[in-house]
């Protein structure tokens, strides 16, 4: 099984495949499609760069969901080649998560009952895939994501829910130095949205409001007509969400003669401690019954598409792939020892969750459709 593991991991790894590039992540589609028909004996459909399998004959009762594509830039494997030394796998993506979809294709592999969906625009916030998972989530009892593990190998049973604005200044140019008065000043009322912006976060509540990436101005010795800024936030429940997205479409200008005009909004619900909870109690007794060390659980601040599953009402647990570490960073990496364990863990999951009828596979809490 590991030799297996590995190959697969390394094959995908070796095919770069960062989100923005559209023919780098189609190349990747076409990796994923020939290892998982090759794993599963079933050939997927293509949706654009997003592949379905739908495994058995009868209706899908268990949905696992990863993606393919990676922050990662083409040329990355130049500086950070893909190697196994010292029971350490690196590369770029190895972690989050193509280790991940090596190990749903050897889980996956003759059940019946299953759907296995990989997309490939995670990483940008889902933006074209998020309906295609919001649908098989709404057919499914339950969803188990192979996204990397936290810290330890940890599963995620808390996500905060994102939200991403571009918060966009007008104002009016003029000479800096000969005549700064006719001027309406971008900087300075981008100035006063960071600070209220920033004054929307609330610690207590776990809510992060965090400007980011701002630009203003043609030149230096001209009053910026226009600017903007990026903001992210983070939340842990939808009423928090809600609260900052009012907040953030009431935003109103100061310096006179500029304009603000607010973007974007929430882009993935909370994934609550209650929509994990059952499928969590089940992994972590299994755990135990394998002889592994005591599973536990975390809560994360990063969103997945976990989050959308959860959002429409299905159970879902998230964190079940590779365990290791350095997501997104140089130190990217998988422990070798944990990719059996954690495929035993995640088939013992699957045979009990497919085991139980379907009127009483959804754990108590989740809602159906």
């Amino acid at each position: 099984m590991l030799a297996e593991l590995l190959a697969d991991t390394e094959e995908l790894v070796r095919c770069e495949s960062p989100s923005a590039d559209a023919e780098a992540v189609a190349r990747s589609a076409d990796v994923v499609a020939r290892i998982g028909a090759r794993r599963l004996g079933v050939t997927p459909e293509r949706l654009g760069s997003h592949l379905r399998w739908r495994l058995g004959a009868g209706p899908s009762r268990v949905l696992l969901l990863g993606h393919h594509d990676t922050v990662w830039p083409l040329g990355s494997l130049a500086t950070h080649p893909y190697t196994v030394d010292g029971g350490i796998m690196r590369g770029p993506g190895c972690f989050d998560m193509k280790a991940g979809l090596a190990l749903a294709f050897r889980v996956a592999a003759g059940r019946s009952g299953v759907t296995l969906l990989v997309t490939g625009d995670e990483e940008l916030g889902s933006p074209g895939s998020r309906e295609l998972i919001e649908e098989e989530a709404r057919a499914a009892d339950a969803v188990l994501v192979l996204e990397a593990s936290a810290p330890g190998g940890a599963l995620k049973t808390e996500r905060k829910g994102v939200s991403r604005y571009d918060v966009e200044v007008t104002g009016r140019a003029a000479h800096a130095g000969l005549e700064p008065e006719r001027g309406h000043n971008a900087t300075v009322e981008l100035a006063h949205q960071v600070l209220a912006v920033a004054a929307l976060a609330d610690p207590a509540h776990g809510t992060t409001v965090t400007p980011t990436l701002m630009s203003a101005g043609t030149a230096t010795n001209t009053v910026p007509a226009s600017g903007s800024v990026a903001v992210d936030v983070r939340v842990r429940t939808a009423a928090e969400q809600e609260r900052v997205d009012v907040a953030m479409r009431a935003l109103r200008p100061v310096v006179a003669g500029t304009s603000v005009d607010v973007r974007g909004g929430p882009n993935r619900p909370p994934l609550a401690a209650s929509a994990s909870a059952a499928l969590f109690a089940r992994a972590a007794r299994i755990a135990a019954e394998l002889g592994r060390p005591e599973l536990r659980g975390v809560a994360v601040g990063g969103g997945s598409d976990g989050n959308l599953t959860a959002g429409v009402g299905t159970s879902t647990l998230d964190g079940l792939g590779a365990v290791g570490g350095g997501a997104h960073a140089d130190d990217e990496h998988v422990l070798i020892g944990e990719l059996v364990p954690r495929a035993a863990l995640l088939s013992a999951l699957l045979d009990e969750l497919l085991a139980v009828p379907t009127n009483q596979a959804a754990p108590a809490g989740s809602r159906r459709p």
